[in-house]
C-alpha cells in the first residue's frame, strides 16, 4: 500500500499555512507529519511481517537433526 502521498499534502498544507502566516498551524503539520510517518513506518513494518511471518533466515538453525 503506497502511504507516502499523504506526507506530500501534509507538506502543502504546511507551505500554504506558512505563506499565509498560519505560523501554529504550519507547526502543527509538522507534528502531524512526524505522526503520519511513524504510523506509516509501523504498517509497513506490521505488513513485512505479516507477508514473511514463519520464514527463517540462512543459517539460523542451531544443532539437532
Amino acid at each position: 500500500m503506497r502511504s507516502d502521498w499523504i506526507l506530500d499534502v501534509l507538506a502543502d498544507l504546511k507551505t500554504f499555512a506558512q505563506a499565509n502566516e498560519l505560523v501554529a498551524l504550519a507547526e502543527q503539520l509538522d507534528d502531524t507529519s512526524i505522526v503520519a510517518m511513524a504510523e506509516i513506518a509501523a504498517l509497513r513494518e506490521k505488513q513485512y511481517r505479516r507477508i514473511h511471518d514463519g520464514e527463517h533466515g540462512v543459517g539460523t538453525h542451531i544443532g539437532g537433526e
